[in-house]
């Protein structure tokens, strides 16, 4: 049981991390079918799927601290076109953008974008711990609601 328990909270933080970089990757539909199936103490796979995302987003600013010194090579995923829509976006919105890093195609570009634009640390953390948490928050919320 304790090892299977591990693989959950490893696959969830796993799943949560993936999906707060830029690769595509969704964690929600897990983290509703682990607390639909409550086998889990909720608060544990809200932690682990918060964690996962926050660290997730950290990645992204990671790389977007290091990101412009390869924007002109070929294989750079990342259009010029689209890194300066979401360098504007920031510009414009400042750090109180980090609280949609949850937001599903926008929320990734702007935690890169932030470490492009050198966003302190600590800041980006707190904000983005926000949002992260609370949208799992709220996922949680409606799902043990209509159990």
């Amino acid at each position: 049981m304790l090892m299977t328990d591990a693989l959950v909270y490893a696959g969830l933080f796993a799943a949560a991390f993936l999906a707060a970089t830029i690769l595509p990757a969704q964690s929600e539909a897990l983290l509703i079918g682990l607390l639909l199936a409550g086998e889990q103490p909720a608060l544990l796979l809200l932690a682990t799927a918060s964690l996962g995302n926050v660290l997730g987003s950290v990645a992204n600013w990671l790389l977007g601290r290091g990101i412009e010194g390869f924007a002109n090579r070929r294989w750079f995923p990342v259009k010029a076109a689209a890194m300066e829509q979401a360098k504007h976006w920031y510009r414009r919105w400042g750090r109180w953008s980090l609280l949609l890093s949850w937001a599903p195609i926008v929320g990734d570009p702007i935690t890169v974008a932030a470490g492009v634009l050198r966003e302190p640390l600590p800041i980006f953390l707190l904000l983005v711990t926000v949002a992260k948490v609370g949208r799992y928050l709220v996922v949680a919320g409606i799902t043990l609601h209509w159990m």
